[in-house]
């Protein structure tokens, strides 16, 4: 039975489907599911606990705003640096203990900076938060870049669905972070929440290095330079960018709109946010269970998702042009539409560049996941950075509604190209399903040899 479903994985998913009831998870592939899960989880929560009230503290350390705003930056800097070289080498290093080595790391960087108060106000203190954060943000690559891999690794065919079911504890963790940090902060000052969430995660240590399982794999020759030579994978990347941009964007500059527009207290904003993080957590497993079932469907989902985001970001403020009023119902409204936009955007990205990169003649195996897994963090990265320092220059300089409409275009331009992508290319599109998927992706490249 085992090596049945042994054949079974290195097979396409299709050929299994319409027989017998899909096989049981295996114990590997539980207790993978779990590890993930409580990656995503807490480091996700570690991520996002900054929010409400380390800017005040760090402000009253001598830091200015645009000190704070470089502290938030370098992470996001630090971690594409750490995405890509982690993605190259995971072979080399081991999935495993990148993984386990990531945690700790991170467990270690917050502890250490809930005792930040502890060291002196001015250079000293900001050198400290950028060695820090730096630190962490490599941390945190290498966990998010090997889980990603490790994924798709021991779960071949349903790529899109584990994703889409690990992207609640993702949510949950963003969610979460703030008012629990906020709370915390209130209720015992500067130095619990990070000393109790830094004991989470070393916790989270020794819990993965019993139940995650090792994986050996050869490294490959490949590049992420190869990758970037197709078009479809430089499109998807491109759409990756903006969801991670529109993203900060809203981190950075809605809060202070919906208070000066709508004279709401920020705990009013918290609750609109997540009108944004809701809609994406709850419609990421449905996204990725269809994706999975019905490959064709992820090209469409991603267009139309990119069209979808872009109407939400341009109705969001709204666009000037169009001379509607700001009113709070069409806030809350247009960022649940942003929210399952960029669902069905992102869900079938990972999985997409797989399929591609598979159909022009990569391995088979970790060293591909790794480099797919890598770049996916490199280019959210990239957008995390972007994201926040653009859309503020615009809103300083301009509004919060020109720069909405600065994130709704860049959406469109993503959306666009890519729709056109597939139409010129949908005769090859529609071969892919008929045997298969994985046997596709093993069949290409002797065909392209």
């Amino acid at each position: 039975m085992d090596s049945h479903v042994d054949v079974q994985q290195r097979e396409n998913s299709t050929s299994a489907e319409s027989t017998d009831p899909p096989p049981r998870m295996t114990r590997q592939q539980t207790l993978t599911l779990i590890s993930m899960a409580s990656v995503n989880f807490s480091s996700m929560i570690c991520y996002s606990i900054l929010g409400p009230f380390f800017p005040n503290e760090a402000v009253k350390k001598g830091a200015s705003q645009t000190v704070v705003g470089l502290i938030f930056g370098c992470y996001a800097v630090c971690n594409l640096i750490g995405s890509l070289i982690l993605g190259k080498y995971i072979v080399q290093i081991g999935a495993k203990f990148m993984l386990v080595t990531g945690l700790f790391v991170s467990s270690g960087c917050t502890i250490v900076f809930g005792l930040l108060d502890r060291v002196p106000a001015g250079s000293a203190f900001i050198t400290l938060c950028f060695v820090v954060r730096s630190v962490d943000a490599l941390g945190f690559a290498a966990a998010m870049t090997s889980s990603f891999a490790l994924t798709a690794k021991i779960f071949p065919n349903n790529v899109a669905t584990v994703l889409g079911s690990l992207e609640i504890f993702t949510g949950l963790g963003l969610i979460l972070g703030p008012p629990v940090g906020g709370w915390f902060y209130q209720s015992f000052g500067y130095e619990v929440p990070f000393l109790l969430l830094g004991c989470f995660l070393l916790i989270m240590v020794p819990f993965n290095i019993y139940i995650l399982p090792s994986v050996v794999a050869d490294p490959s020759k490949d590049s992420f330079f190869r990758l970037l030579t197709h078009v479809k994978i430089v499109l998807i990347c491109y759409a990756i960018f903006t969801l991670s941009a529109g993203l900060g964007f809203l981190d950075a500059t809605l809060s202070l709109f919906a208070i000066e527009t709508f004279n709401l207290s920020a705990g009013y904003v918290g609750l609109i946010m997540l009108g944004l993080s809701l809609p994406y957590c709850l419609a990421s497993p449905l996204l990725g269970y269809i994706t999975d079932k019905y490959p064709a469907t992820r090209s469409w989902f991603m267009v139309t998702g990119g069209f979808a985001t872009a109407v939400g970001f341009w109705l969001l403020g709204p666009v000037p042009f169009l001379h509607i009023p700001s009113q709070l119902w069409l806030l809350v409204l247009m960022l649940g539409v942003i929210g399952f936009s960029l669902g069905m955007t992102a869900i079938p990205t990972f999985p997409e560049i797989i399929t591609c990169a598979y159909n022009h003649g990569f391995d088979e195996g970790l060293s591909t996941l790794g480099m797919v897994s890598g770049l996916f963090g490199a280019v959210w990265s990239i957008g995390m950075f972007y994201g926040p320092i653009v859309g503020g220059l615009i809103t300083q300089h301009l509004s919060f509604e020109w720069a909405a409409a600065v994130q709704g275009a860049l959406a469109f331009l993503a959306a666009f190209p890519l729709g056109l992508y597939y139409l010129l290319h949908r005769p090859q599109q529609q071969r892919i399903p008929e045997g298969g998927s994985r046997q596709t992706d093993e069949s290409t490249p002797l065909l392209n040899e």
